[in-house]
């Protein structure tokens, strides 16, 4: 009998997937909160972890690569401790956002996308956070940082 592939996920990853199975008719539909419990676990989905998944729900890897890279908050790559999204929507750009960035990427000493040289932060581009009326807007996690400047990202470092 061939030992299913999954079985390089943990336990408790497994446990949480199949809790989340148990609420929806079909694997298929838990991809999404599939893919963040594996990310909660180990910080990035990556492929051995994908195509585990993709047996454990009975779906195509390809067909699960294709939902993990449509979301911007599934890391298909390595990333720092603390992950900080830039918002670099026309509002944001507007209103200022290309300085923070360069101040925010300066003052790791990174380019967007990139993870600092400690392992501590990446930075990432999205195309909209979804907080208009106080552009710019960076989330560091899952903070929300609004009306961001100069000061507000030296107050992220000095935490």
């Amino acid at each position: 009998m061939k030992k299913p592939f999954f079985t390089g996920l943990s336990a408790a990853e497994i446990e949480e997937i199949n809790a989340e199975i148990e609420h929806y008719p079909d694997k298929a539909a838990v991809a999404i909160e599939a893919l963040k419990i594996v990310q909660k676990y180990r910080r990035w989905i990556s492929d051995d972890s994908l195509i585990a998944l993709a047996e454990l729900l009975d779906i195509a890897p390809a067909q699960l690569e294709a939902v993990a890279t449509f979301y911007n908050l599934i890391y298909r790559q390595p990333v720092g401790k603390t992950v900080i999204h830039y918002c670099n929507s026309v509002t944001c750009w507007m209103l200022g956002s290309d300085q923070v960035s360069e101040h925010l990427c300066r003052h790791l000493k990174i380019e967007l996308g990139e993870t600092s040289a400690d392992g501590k932060y990446t930075v990432l581009p999205s195309v909209c956070l979804g907080a208009c009326d106080h552009a710019p807007v960076l989330m560091v996690e899952d903070q929300l940082l609004l009306d961001v400047n100069e000061k507000t990202i030296n107050g992220i470092f000095e935490r």
